[in-house]
């Protein structure tokens, strides 16, 4: 199955750029809604401005097998995120910013060189709050000879406004799906009526791309979901579920038991520890009751 890209009318992925970037004029590309003017130089939560900034990019293959296949996933690190979760597990790129600020050009050349290496997929890690660059790269890249499926990892966090200028550009959807509790997601991750952005935006990325479809054991479109569980329900997982399956049973569901204490973790006595074996199959034992498919 060919990209939905590779079908879109000449020049539409760049007219849809322009779209992205004049937004950040008064940016509103995710549910923060900052109101800074990043084109004009101005920070807001995300603290990126124009210009792509990028920790590193490679062969992955630490992926769920269906992305990996024979020759890695062909992953994309963004630096800083929308969020701030004080147990990040990758703190380093996305609340420290290592990373560097390229151009548009230079990220389309990356996808190719990914591609070039034998990559199942472009891997967008983390792409919320730089979509206009990366959508004008990707512009460039299919002019260039671009013909991989593209995939947007994201936290899930995500303007259903923002996601609809992805249609057909994005052919799938990683999202994780953090919290069933907007207390919990406010006090861990600064994130305000969490539940009802990524329920919202879930429904729209199936909208878009539907159940996940594999073809010769590799992904090449719909939508699947990550959920890393907590110690102590901090996640309540159970509502999580609740809100997949509300959307649609078909969702494929990564239920993920590498939780530890990081970052800002051990301020908080709830997230200062690993979770237990029987908190990681408790969940995976409600998803099975939700009717979700668990997959690794």
């Amino acid at each position: 199955m060919d990209p939905s890209y590779l079908f879109l009318e000449e020049d539409e992925i760049k007219t849809r750029a322009e779209e992205l970037y004049k937004r950040m004029t008064a940016c509103d590309l995710c549910p923060k809604k900052c109101g800074v003017n990043r084109i004009a130089g101005e920070l807001g939560a995300c603290r990126v401005g124009t210009k792509p900034v990028v920790a590193s990019y490679g062969a992955h293959f630490g992926e769920e097998s269906f992305l990996v296949g024979g020759c890695g996933s062909g992953t994309i690190f963004f630096s800083f995120c929308n969020l701030s979760c004080v147990y990040c597990q990758n703190w380093e790129i996305s609340q420290k910013g290592r990373g560097e600020e390229i151009s548009s050009l230079q990220l389309a050349r990356i996808m190719l060189e990914l591609q070039r290496s034998g990559c199942q997929n472009i891997n967008l890690v983390t792409p919320t709050h730089q979509v206009a660059a990366i959508v004008e790269a990707i512009s460039i890249a299919v002019h260039m000879g671009l013909a991989l499926p593209v995939v947007y990892n994201s936290s899930g966090y995500e303007s259903v406004d923002t996601l609809k200028v992805l249609d057909k550009i994005i052919d799938i959807y990683m999202p994780d799906f953090k919290y069933g509790s907007d207390k919990m997601a406010e006090k861990y991750s600064k994130a305000k009526s969490y539940t009802r952005v990524a329920k919202s935006s879930l429904a729209e990325m199936y909208r878009q791309v539907g159940a996940l479809k594999i073809d010769n054991g590799v992904a090449c479109r719909g939508v699947f979901v990550r959920h890393l569980v907590l110690p102590n329900g901090i996640s309540e997982s159970k509502r999580v579920l609740q809100l997949i399956s509300s959307v649609s049973k078909d969702i494929p569901i990564n239920i993920m038991n590498q939780y530890h204490p990081a970052y800002k973790a051990h301020n908080f006595a709830q997230l200062n520890r690993r979770i237990t074996v029987s908190e990681y199959h408790e969940v995976v034992h409600e998803a099975q009751n939700f009717g979700l498919t668990v997959v690794s």
